[in-house]
């Protein structure tokens, strides 16, 4: 019988993230397609009620903005600085990181007939993987930063005038690329689209790995390893 190791995959800090990643996503979709059109009132059929669902709307998808501000950065801190892994080695392009992620990539297209690699750490399909999805959550911020303060036309805010100045120093540029406010509205929305496609493909993944190569994927997310046999480590 082989014997079976577990491995350490994800810090508490990272799941932590993850999870708090997936909330505020559900609570950005329904409420950003509300701001877009609104499509639900409260069931209290009263104006003085009624009124205020836009701005609740308004609050929770920028409450989950801010999260995911603040994790955009830590995430962009550990690539870097992580005494676990830095994932930002995986996106070196040499002749290692390349083949890896050839070979996964046929590992997935053959359905694990071809397995020649190391399924035991974080492989460079997976790390540029993740990297396309917090490129888009960043440029979801900068675009929804844009429209934020594109409502505060005084150039006043609650905090200060600083906080307006601020944002249109970083989000501006968007309007430029893409041709005034009503682009940066449209690219907003649309990418809230290529976000949830990453996201079925990701669920599709982790449970495909799960099903494939068993060695429990699905559960790194709660408990944070994966448990593999130590025959199976060729290379």
């Amino acid at each position: 019988m082989p014997k079976i190791k577990e491995v350490k995959r994800m810090t508490a800090t990272m799941r932590i993230i993850h999870w708090a990643n997936a909330i505020c996503m559900i609570i950005a979709v329904i409420t950003g397609l509300y701001i877009g059109y609104p499509y639900y009132q409260t069931l209290i059929a009263d104006p003085a009620v009624d009124k205020y669902v836009m701005a609740w709307n308004r609050w929770w998808h920028f409450m989950a903005a801010i999260i995911f501000d603040v994790t955009a950065i830590i995430v962009g801190y550990l690539y870097f600085f992580s005494r676990f892994e830095k994932p930002y080695k995986k996106l070196i392009p040499n002749k290692q990181n390349i083949v890896e992620f050839w070979e996964v990539f046929l590992n997935l297209i053959t359905f694990n007939r071809r397995k020649k690699f190391d399924s035991s750490h974080s492989d460079s399909y997976n790390i540029v993987f993740f990297t396309i999805f917090h490129l888009l959550l960043v440029f979801m911020l900068f675009t929804g930063l844009q429209l934020y303060v594109h409502g505060l036309a005084s150039g006043e805010s609650s905090i200060g005038t600083w906080w307006p100045w601020m944002l249109h120093l970083v989000t501006d540029w968007t309007l430029y690329v893409f041709g005034g406010n009503m682009g940066v509205r449209i690219a907003h929305h649309y990418s809230m689209y290529f976000i949830l496609v990453w996201v079925m493909c990701h669920i599709y993944y982790q449970i495909w790995r799960t099903i494939f190569w068993k060695e429990g994927d699905i559960a790194i997310v709660i408990g944070g390893s994966k448990f593999v046999k130590e025959e199976d480590k060729k290379d």
